[in-house]
């Protein structure tokens, strides 16, 4: 008996000795095992970069907190795990789940400084056992580093989507949203961007979204092109101090000496985002008494230089079945006018051509207007076509009459048939050549480059893409129309262009992680709401039960024998 005691003894001492020794070395050592298919938990390399730069408390608030649907409750566990494996590999990083409109007396006042900040919440419906409420959500989080903040849309907009579908994409977006506003706040600008001027682009009250979006993450100037004609060599010196340059709808013609300062500007390996309107068509011309345009070509002295570089803009326009929404008046009741929803042709809806891209991976459709149909050359160069038109699409030359009364017709697939997929947005990768390779320079320089070092660009077949609408004169959101409420990736696709074009960390790419949510069938849940409870809550008590039971019965027979 005395050595059974003294073996028991010793195996205790021995299992405590080890569990001492596991303790003290998982202070010192700590690891996290990601068992999911689709490794969700496991941070990109980028991420951990991003999150190693972080040397002081960086605190994280997050407003999914209170009574809401399942959708919104996977999106806030979602959200705390991932979380979890920042303040794991980083303990300065820390977050906290708040409801900011727990209490009562508080609501409006919170709700108004919400609003101020940007941080619009969303009316949702909570169903249970049958029975219907409101609940207001904040699908936002503020990251806060010292004396610098950012703000995290935790839920993506997507225009006539299901609340599940938004969630799902939303968590694929998690790790980029939280990295990039960690990066945003935590690292020094570094990088430039220079808006073109001096030929009629975009004022920047319609691109004031962008601008303010941008801002946060780099330098931004305008660079007059107006100079070049008494200082071409000075003004391709301050353009060489930027690292991209946008060119935003111009309306008027590029002279050469313009032409040569952007091309040797791309030659030196500046980025360039081209948006470029292939014909004159604007949708306010519409609106007068006829409800017509004429429509022609829009002649910015660019095609040789865009033929050099490997590609067209056609002056033609693009009629796409998949159109998006106008409203138009139509008719009166009393003294109130009636407008009614029509699918507008000329406004299409376009989906990303390349699912695989970072660009335009987890993105939502981009509402273009009159765009044109981009032509992609022969070249050495690497192309990808980052949008392109439905299968049920099709080119209009010009000049030719754009009419309202186009939202009357009626189409069969027919109607398309030998058109569709045509590109309105596409990148192109390499070393570019000179537009002035072999020619008579417009102004002399003695550090013309003829082949330019690897670069990229962007090229987008309207304008109208990066243009943010106005309320009461002021710039609204960049995607959004205030005459039908609804969402458009504009913005989003946009600023993966310019992250791309400008991304020395990979912080891109972590758009391509795929994320799969497990999704309940809400229907079927209702219908069997007694059996599943039955099932998930009083079975497991019944089988613990008899577990207990058995376990019981046989000890009492094994020791009473």
């Amino acid at each position: 008996m005395k050595e059974v005691q003294k073996n028991s003894l010793k195996k205790l001492g021995f299992l405590a000795i080890g569990l001492f020794l596991i303790n003290f070395a998982s202070y010192y050592i700590y690891k996290r095992f990601d068992v999911t298919q689709d490794k969700r938990y496991t941070l990109s390399e980028t991420t951990k970069k991003i999150i190693d730069g972080v040397d002081s408390p960086l605190i994280i608030d997050v407003f999914l907190e209170g009574n809401f649907p399942a959708d919104f409750k996977k999106l806030q566990t979602e959200t705390r795990q991932l979380l979890e494996e920042f303040s794991a590999y980083n303990s300065n990083i820390t977050f906290q789940f708040v409801n900011p409109i727990e209490k009562e007396e508080e609501r409006v006042e919170i709700m108004k400084k919400f609003f101020e900040k940007g941080l619009t919440p969303m009316n949702v419906s909570v169903t249970e056992k049958g029975k219907q409420s409101q609940e207001v959500v904040f699908p936002w989080a503020l990251a806060n580093y010292g004396d610098k903040g950012a703000k995290v849309q935790l839920l993506k907009n997507m225009m006539g989507a299901q609340i599940e579908n938004q969630v799902e994409s939303s968590v694929q977006h998690l790790e980029y949203a939280f990295a990039e506003a960690i990066n945003k706040i935590s690292k020094e600008k570094q990088r430039k961007i220079a808006v073109i001027k001096g030929n009629s682009e975009l004022d920047d009250i319609y691109i004031a979204d962008f601008l303010k979006t941008i801002r946060e993450n780099y330098y931004i100037g305008p660079i007059t092109l107006d100079s070049v004609a008494s200082q071409p060599k000075e003004t391709l010196k301050a353009l060489n101090v930027y690292d991209l340059a946008i060119i935003a709808k111009p309306r008027e013609k590029f002279t050469e000496l313009e032409k040569q300062v952007l091309d040797q500007f791309i030659m030196k390996g500046g980025k360039t985002l081209w948006l470029i309107d292939g014909t004159t068509a604007e949708m306010e011309q519409l609106y007068n008494e006829t409800g017509t345009t004429l429509v022609a070509s829009n002649d910015l002295n660019l095609t040789d230089m865009f033929f050099k570089y490997g590609f067209r803009i056609n002056p033609q326009l693009i009629k796409d079945e998949y159109g998006t929404p106008i409203k138009l008046a139509s008719g009166n009741q009393g003294s109130e006018t009636q407008m009614e929803t029509y699918n507008w042709k000329m406004a299409p809806f376009i989906y990303p051509a390349s699912k695989k891209h970072p660009i335009v991976k987890n993105t939502d459709g981009v509402k273009f207007d009159f765009c044109s149909p981009i032509e992609l050359l022969n070249s050495n160069l690497k192309k990808t076509i980052l949008l392109e038109s439905s299968p049920y699409s099709k080119v209009i030359g010009t000049p030719s009459v754009v009419s309202l009364e186009m939202i009357t017709e009626e189409t069969t697939p027919k109607d398309y048939a030998g058109g569709g997929l045509i590109p309105v947005a596409a990148l192109l990768e390499g070393s570019f050549t000179s537009m002035y390779n072999n020619r008579v320079l417009p102004f002399k320089d003695e550090k013309f480059i003829n082949k330019s070092v690897p670069t990229k660009m962007i090229v987008i077949s309207d304008g109208d893409v990066i243009k943010n609408q106005l309320d009461k004169g002021a710039p609204i959101e960049l995607g959004y129309d205030k005459y039908t409420g609804q969402y458009f990736g504009n913005k989003e696709f946009i600023l993966n262009s310019v992250n791309y074009l400008l991304d020395d960390n990979g912080l891109i790419n972590i758009r391509s992680k795929d994320v799969s949510l497990p999704m309940l069938d809400k229907v079927s849940v209702e219908d069997n709401y007694s059996q599943t409870q039955m099932l998930t809550v009083a079975l497991p008590v019944v089988l613990l039960g008899i577990f207990g039971f058995l376990f019981t019965y046989l000890r009492k027979k094994k020791y009473n024998c």
